[in-house]
């Protein structure tokens, strides 16, 4: 938990860490003029780069620096801000620092607490802040495009539509309750028959973003689970999917006895594949049937499996692709060339055969669990809300409810509170302390 006075002036290295070409130590508070002037002797005009040598207390020489200065409010933290652009050596950045950390009013900042006074002074919102956690998170495409997309607002300004037609409902209503007998005050028959259905239209569309995949499938991975009975190549598998000895491969039934797991990403979307012991129901050992019932719980659990056994045993899941495995063994066997025609890809890990081609079937079904072009998901604490939103929207137009404008306008006050949440207006204390504390110091 961030515990420090706001007011206090914060620095910290904020690009990556030394050594590099260029380190960037950024500043925000009511000192950060004072801290260029200190150690550049001069303030330089507004957002223009200006080359100037920084010396200590002392007047001893720390570098040769490009020095900006950025007036608040309009600002990344709604702050006055200032940036040292400088030679990205270990000791030029401890120097820099130290100087800083002598100047009264200055302290290191703490973990994500630049972005926390961005937060706070309204420059961003915290849908936009979790946005940006998951884009400094980022490891693959898929990734990279919908951290952005939250980060940019794409989120936020869904919710201040949905806002506004909550307020023209609620004002409506509230013209309804106390004013209908204004002669200046536009009222009709049929009012609370009207914000039924307006909250009705409102619901239908929360409905379709809760649709959405959530945006801890793209975060976390797609989980991809090989399962099938012993010795059906499982684990030849997972090793030439990871291009390494991941899992043991051996003729031994029962060798793999546990959940082994690698994160991968296909084509830019990031993926879990787990590779999990034989389904069998005789022969197996304890040890091996607890692998065994985890291994059944991973198929159920699963976004995608990849079934390696007689497609007549193969889960009932509704994305399950069927893999005649271990080709190079079995061609001119009759009964498994019956059931590799049954099957929807035939595949050797140990040559290669059919690899590209499973490649690709994973990829498009993976699409078809991510957000569309231009959509965005939502996190599970934004899914939540979304929920709780709908649910108060929610009126059967059949009921007595449906009549009272009094709860009618209860049930569009309490949405409109929990809409809120999802930009962080309102309860969000606990929750900031764990999201800023994603992120790294100088952010």
């Amino acid at each position: 938990m961030i515990d420090t006075p706001a007011s206090d002036t914060i620095f910290a290295l904020s690009s990556g860490m030394p050594p590099a070409a260029i380190a960037v130590v950024r500043v925000s508070g009511a000192h950060a003029a004072d801290a260029v002037r200190a150690l550049a002797g001069r303030l330089p005009p507004p957002r223009h780069a200006s080359l100037a040598d920084l010396t200590d207390a002392t007047g001893a020489p720390l570098d040769r620096a490009l020095i900006l200065w950025f007036p608040g409010p309009k600002t990344a933290t709604g702050e006055d801000l200032a940036e040292f652009h400088l030679h990205g050596g270990r000791a030029v950045v401890a120097a820099v620092e130290a100087a800083l950390a002598a100047l009264p009013g200055l302290r290191r900042a703490e973990a994500g607490e630049f972005t926390r006074r961005a937060f706070l002074n309204g420059r961003i919102d915290l849908a936009e802040a979790e946005g940006l956690a998951d884009l400094l998170a980022a490891e693959t495409e898929s990734q990279r495009v919908q951290a952005l997309g939250l980060a940019s607002g794409h989120v936020s300004r869904a919710v201040a539509a949905w806002q506004e037609r909550l307020l023209s409902l609620m004002a409506a209503a509230e013209a309804e309750l106390n004013f209908a007998d204004e002669d200046d005050v536009d009222v009709y028959e049929g009012a609370a028959a009207r914000f039924v259905a307006g909250m009705a239209a409102l619901a239908a569309e929360l409905g379709e973003w809760l649709a959405r995949p959530a945006a801890e499938v793209i975060a976390e991975g797609l989980s991809v689970v090989i399962a099938g009975p012993p010795n059906a190549g499982k684990s030849t598998l997972i090793n030439a999917l990871a291009q390494r000895e991941l899992a043991i491969v051996s003729p031994v039934a029962g060798t793999t006895r546990d959940i082994i797991e690698t994160p991968l990403a296909l084509d830019g979307i990031a993926m879990r594949f787990s590779d999990t012991a034989g389904l069998r129901g005789e022969g197996a050992d304890v040890v091996e049937a607890i692998g065994i019932d985890r291994a059944r719980a991973a198929v159920e659990a699963a976004d995608i499996v990849l079934w390696l056994g007689p497609p007549r045993d193969a889960p009932d899941h509704p994305r399950c692709i069927l893999i005649a495995a271990q080709a190079d063994r079995w061609r001119g066997d009759a009964a498994a060339e019956a059931d590799a025609a049954r099957c929807d890809l035939i595949l050797s890990a140990a040559t290669g055969e059919g690899m590209e081609a499973l490649h690709g079937m994973i990829v498009d079904m993976a699409r078809t669990l991510l957000p569309r072009e231009g959509e965005a998901a939502l996190r599970q604490r934004q899914r939540a809300a979304l929920a709780e939103a709908k649910q108060w929207l929610g009126i059967d137009p059949w009921s007595r409810e449906a009549g009272d404008l009094i709860l009618i306008a209860e049930r569009l006050r309490l949405a409109a509170g929990v809409l809120d949440r999802i930009t962080g207006r309102a309860g969000v204390e606990d929750m900031l302390d764990a999201l800023f504390g994603r992120f790294c110091i100088g952010k």
